[in-house]
């Protein structure tokens, strides 16, 4: 465990909405793990140990390492202080994630229960508190993969190769903020490039449209509360990945006053002048070429040790030449995506897999015959989503992720279903979340099982030489290498186990390096002049038992010197001249 007396990602964990209120909870609670159906007098619990709040039990930062079983319960429980003068007027407490249900107790008493592993939620406790010490008790419920309604993503109980270790409870940061009773609970920013303006919508927990003040770049405007309003900005400045500018945002409703910001940009298809269908950001065909990330740490798991390990991700991606980072089966914390935001990286978001009982005809099959099949009710069982359920749990949570990262420029696109993981009703779902934020771009099946949909035609390609599938297949939709890739390199000394999973091994850089241009040069840049207008190399870092990272699990070993990071950025950066040239 970390020094009791050093706060873990103890930072404002909310860039993006920030307000002068922070009372943060991360740090050492104490925990009991018990049977589900155990009777508990919870005046008087006895306690297992101390844990290191909010890194998983799963994990060794937290101190206990110990995997909660699917007949278990899993509880929290700290003391903090409420000062006077804190209050406000309402107080909130905040989780960023917790694996997979739970139920919140401020003073004993239930404020709330949370369903979903990967989201943020908040529980307003302003009754339940008091003046001076109060005590917070989480209890939950987590059962990874074997569950039929929950998402658990790359988590599964019998882990290896691209499945990992099951996780449970507080992963993410907890904290306590105060506001004025009637006060601000979300602003939404809506970029429209082809009108220069940009539509707010500032939502209160008032159902009036009363007015607020909302400074943009040192301009204030006076605009109704609880309806979108379109403001015009005078010669805007977007948001480009060689000048990411980001409008920096204050509002404030009554007394209460929150930052934020937003970028200009605009994130379309547009077709080339040899009628191929390309991504486009503020109408400028641009090359992503990408690296997927999936967002697990040697010792924490699903959580880094602190935000500069997300600092140091995102940097080597940047040197490394990828102008893109898919954001595999994951969502992170809003710092990840400032970062983002700020050195001018696109996102690509996975939304995060659930269902039971895949098969292997439906999830594995398809790398090699290519043969897709219909996700739509005929085919749940196929796909393990017989669950009703389950199928509304995801739709649940995949909305919570559209919200939380709507304001964040990077994001550029959403990929609904991966290789088939829990796939059904790709079609609707497309139409759905296209309705619900229009401003993106969506991959409704990634992989494989295509149905024809969305803006994307996306394929993967590990164990043969890529080419462009036949052209009738996108023309309509630009087309994209979305996985590829995976070579294995392992470093002595920094390797999970025994067992090692890589699509192809490289005995050494050397060999990576010459495997990596050949892999570049003479397949995909071809292939860009017949369509490709994106890929996704996996990926940024050793997991578990995978060895295709360009650095290891721990953090502490880049698989290659300067020399050859300069080298694999100049190769990357052929992609992106390849696609100008085609264009001009």
């Amino acid at each position: 465990m970390q020094e009791k007396n050093k706060i873990p990602l103890a930072e404002y964990p909310r860039p993006n909405f920030v307000r002068d209120s922070y009372l943060n909870l991360n740090g050492v609670w104490n925990y009991k793990i018990c049977k589900r159906d155990a009777s508990l007098d919870y005046d008087n619990l006895q306690f297992d140990g101390e844990i290191l709040v909010p890194f998983s039990p799963e994990s060794k930062l937290s101190g206990v390492n110990r995997t909660l079983k699917r007949d278990e319960k899993l509880i929290y429980n700290r003391k903090f202080n409420i000062e006077e003068s804190f209050n406000k007027g309402r107080v909130f407490i905040n989780f960023f994630a917790v694996d997979q249900t739970a139920l919140v107790l401020i003073n004993n008493k239930k404020v709330g229960f949370h369903e979903g592993g990967f989201s943020p939620f908040t529980f307003e406790i302003t009754e339940f508190i008091q003046t001076g010490e109060n005590t917070v008790a989480v209890i939950c419920e987590d059962d990874s993969d074997k569950s039929t309604k929950y998402t658990y993503g790359k988590q599964k109980e019998e882990y290896g190769q691209i499945w990992y270790t099951p996780q449970s409870g507080i992963y993410f940061p907890v904290f306590i903020e105060s506001t004025f009773e009637n006060y601000i609970q979300d602003v939404k920013f809506k970029p429209i490039v082809s009108e220069n303006k940009v539509v707010v919508t500032v939502k209160t927990n008032l159902t009036t449209t009363d007015k607020c003040t909302i400074e943009i770049d040192n301009k204030v405007y006076k605009i109704e509360t609880n309806k979108e309003v379109s403001i015009i900005l005078e010669n805007p400045r977007y948001w480009t990945l060689e000048d990411p500018y980001l409008y920096f945002v204050k509002v404030k409703f009554n007394e209460d006053e929150i930052t934020s910001y937003f970028g200009f940009r605009s994130c379309t298809i547009v077709k080339d002048k040899n009628g191929y269908f390309r991504l486009a950001l503020n109408g400028k065909i641009i090359y992503q070429v990408g690296i997927l990330d999936q967002g697990y740490y040697g010792d924490g798991l699903l959580t880094p040790r602190s935000y500069k390990d997300y600092e140091n991700d995102l940097n080597l991606i940047k040197r490394l030449g990828f102008n893109m980072v898919r954001k595999h089966i994951k969502l992170e914390l809003p710092m990840y995506y400032y970062l983002c935001d700020k050195l001018g990286i696109i996102v690509w978001q996975d939304f995060v897999n659930g269902g039971n009982n895949y098969k292997f005809s439906v999830i594995n099959v398809p790398m090699v015959t290519k043969h897709y099949i219909q996700d739509t009710e005929k085919n749940y069982s196929k796909f393990g989503r017989k669950d009703e359920s389950g199928r509304k749990m995801f739709v649940i949570e995949a909305e919570r992720i559209v919200n939380v990262l709507y304001n964040h420029p990077s994001v550029f696109l959403y990929t609904i279903f991966n290789e088939g993981w829990g796939q059904f009703d790709s079609v609707k779902m497309y139409d759905y979340f296209k309705k619900l934020d229009d401003t993106r771009i969506y991959d409704h099946a990634s992989g494989w099982h295509d149905q024809g949909v969305s803006e994307v035609k996306s394929v993967h390609c590990y164990f043969m030489k890529y080419k462009n599938p036949k052209r009738k297949s996108y023309q309509n939709r630009a087309l994209v290498l979305s996985e590829f890739g995976g070579y294995k390199l392992e470093v002595p000394g920094h390797i999970f186990s025994d067992k090692e999973f890589g699509y192809k091994s490289m005995k050494s850089s050397t060999e990576f390096m010459s495997k990596y241009m050949n892999l570049i040069i003479n397949q995909l840049v071809p292939s860009i002049k017949t369509g490709l207008s994106a890929s996704v190399y996996t990926e940024l870092s050793d997991v578990q038992e995978e060895l295709n990272g360009f650095v290891t699990y721990d953090r502490e070993v880049v698989k290659f010197d300067e020399r050859e990071i300069e080298d694999i950025a100049n190769i990357n950066r052929t992609l992106i001249e390849t696609l100008k040239k085609c264009i001009k």
